[in-house]
């Protein structure tokens, strides 16, 4: 129950499809989502294959409780061997299109190969059918999901595609559903244009069974209610959206700036959540209309925007005074603080573009703020940039960046490798602030010590979403930690990347984390799917997750060298903050961090680990 049990197979290379039987007994391991469809990725695939070659695979799989009454059960993941990273890949996305995928009869959608000529996917309940996308290869997103949609006379569609740099293999591109709903990093964007595939559309009439509906309603209804009376999902989130962060990881002096030099942005209230709330001094008009929800949300942490008319970026460009996806937290501070930008309209316009060409505005906005460095120091200048004074603070060197990568064009193809083979390329690799080649979002381990740990063992590269530890160290949340000490860390971080594997496999939104236990989840999983789901077996499968993950990056031929952080980060201590003074203490983490793991000192798990979690 929960599963539908049933997958599509779509061998691009020779335009077959093919239905067969979910694996049930990897599901009751894997769970679904992430989990499962990482098991089903590391069984079919060469760990060394290249990401963008045919013999690599995508799937677009969905968790049990994804299209059912849980609050946040919209989520779905694309999984694949990473082009940025070379690593596993596994990005997660909200809006309709997952819980669409469920009400058509599918948990994952497997596509293997590479088609011949441009082609978009329709998925209607049982029929799955390939179609030229020649009329849409070479336009938006935006463009796509109208196109699709006024063909097949079914504006209830939903759609998931890439824009223009999918198509182009920008090493960052994203795959955007729901207009501005991004499974966003790491580069599955550029897979499936590798692929040939447009875009994936969907169209389900069915629904989604549960083992004990009673009991699940009054599960899910449990998990509502404490979803709505906690600060952080009832009021912060709604209100504020994952803004609400930036003052506060401001003052907290973990605010990366200016690529990392700095740990506080002095425009940061400019570009926050109370900017965007607030009426402009030009028309009068707020930035931000209004939150918005993914499928079955109560928290509806999304925010919808308006971009002012007269602003420089769009004065004459109609066809952007819409209303679109709003700036949230990593994508205000990347396009912002780490560029000096603090043009909150400038920053709103850059965040459409990622949103209508497809492609991860954390990535982005970090490898430009690496770019703005290679500038200042005349490693890189006009001649190579075509023109733009690429300098920290401009707005207008931003916004041009951002319009010639999502293109693909000029400068624009070189800020599409990401920050490391960027840096790499005139001679300062260490200028790129990432981890196994994926840029870092909007934490400072200096300031926050417990995501220095979390960004340098991540099996997906720099990623926050993998562990959190910023609930603990500044929220409080479950338990408060002291953000500028190193003890006790590896045991935070290792439980909750364990914990947060387990809820990206069941279908659930890791923001209700901000408010749940594994005790809340584990009644909900458990009156959906048969198997007996509780809390520690949840978190058994999440540590089964996480090292199956490991195991495939280290046959990828990932090390613990690997397992590292930029030299600044190490060496260069804060400047200002309740952190000045300090480097990360990563160091002084690792080894306990692989013990607790049941790993070999060279970041390893041993056999008595892999045989413990049935791997």
């Amino acid at each position: 129950m929960a599963w539908t049990r049933k997958i599509l197979r779509i061998n691009l290379t020779a335009g077959t499809i093919k239905v067969e039987p979910l694996n049930m007994d990897w599901a009751r391991l894997y769970l679904g989502q992430r989990g499962l469809a990482s098991k089903y990725l590391v069984e079919e695939i060469d760990p060394k294959t290249d990401p963008l070659g045919p013999a690599n695979k995508m799937i677009f799989a969905t968790g049990p409780l994804t299209g059912t009454a849980a609050s946040t059960g919209g989520r779905y993941s694309v999984i694949t061997k990473g082009p940025l990273t070379n690593a596993i890949a596994c990005s997660n996305s909200g809006g309709y299109w997952g819980a669409e995928l469920k009400f058509a009869g599918w948990d994952m959608v497997i596509l293997e190969g590479k088609s011949p000529k441009p082609v978009y996917i329709t998925i209607i309940d049982g029929v799955c059918e390939i179609h030229d996308a020649s009329p849409i290869w070479g336009t938006s997103i935006w463009h796509t999901d109208e196109w699709i949609k006024t063909k097949h006379q079914d504006p209830m569609m939903r759609i998931s595609g890439i824009g223009i740099a999918g198509e182009k293999q920008v090493m960052y591109a994203a795959i955007v559903n729901d207009l501005h709903r991004a499974a966003g990093r790491s580069g599955v964007g550029a897979v499936m244009g590798s692929k040939n595939v447009k875009a994936i559309a969907v169209r389900g009439t069915g629904g989604v069974k549960v083992k004990d509906g009673k009991r699940f309603m009054a599960a899910t209804a449990a998990g509502k209610k404490v979803l709505q009376q906690n600060a952080v999902t009832g009021q912060g989130l709604p209100a504020f959206g994952t803004q609400v962060l930036m003052n506060v990881i401001n003052e907290a002096g973990a605010m990366p700036t200016r690529n990392h030099r700095e740990v506080q942005f002095e425009g940061a209230h400019d570009i926050s959540a109370e900017a965007m709330a607030t009426p402009r001094k030009s028309d009068g008009k707020k930035n931000l209309l209004t939150n918005q929800a993914c499928f079955g949300c109560t928290i509806a942490c999304g925010r919808i925007s308006k971009i002012d008319e007269n602003h420089f970026t769009i004065k004459n460009k109609p066809q952007y005074w819409k209303a679109s996806g709003g700036l949230e937290y990593e994508a205000a501070w990347a396009l912002g603080s780490n560029t000096g930008v603090n043009d909150l309209e400038a920053l709103t316009y850059v965040n459409f573009l990622c949103n209508e060409q497809g492609y991860d505005p954390i990535s982005f906005g970090a490898t430009v703020s690496a770019a703005m460095e290679l500038f200042e120091l005349g490693l890189i200048n006009k001649e190579t940039t075509g023109g733009i004074d690429l300098k920290f603070g401009s707005a207008e060197a931003l916004v041009a960046c951002a319009e010639l990568t999502g293109e693909g064009k000029g400068f624009g193809k070189e800020l599409g490798l990401g920050s490391l083979r960027l840096c790499s390329k005139y001679g300062r690799p260490d200028l790129s602030m990432t981890v196994k080649g994926q840029e870092f979002p909007a934490y400072d381990s200096r300031g926050i010590q417990g995501m220095g740990l979390t960004y340098a063992t991540s099996n997906r590269g720099a990623c926050h979403l993998r562990s959190y530890t910023v609930s603990s160290e500044i929220l409080g949340i479950p338990v408060k930690t002291d953000p500028l000490s190193t003890e006790g860390k590896p045991a935070l971080v290792k439980a909750f990347q364990d914990a947060t594997a387990a809820v990206d496999s069941s279908g659930l939104c890791v923001f209700t984390t901000f408010a749940w236990t594994l005790n809340d989840i584990a009644p909900q999983v458990d009156a959906a799917c048969e198997g007996g789901w509780t809390p520690e077996r949840l978190l058994e499968t999440g540590e089964r997750i996480w090292n199956m993950e490991r195991v495939f990056n280290n046959r990828a031929g990932l090390t613990h060298k690997d397992d590292t952080l930029p030299p600044r980060l190490l060496k260069e201590a804060a400047t200002t903050g309740p952190a000045k003074g300090l480097v990360s203490g990563l160091e002084k983490m690792l080894p306990e961090y692989y013990q607790l793991r049941g790993w070999t000192n060279e970041g390893v798990p041993t056999n008595e680990t892999l045989s413990k979690l049935a791997l």
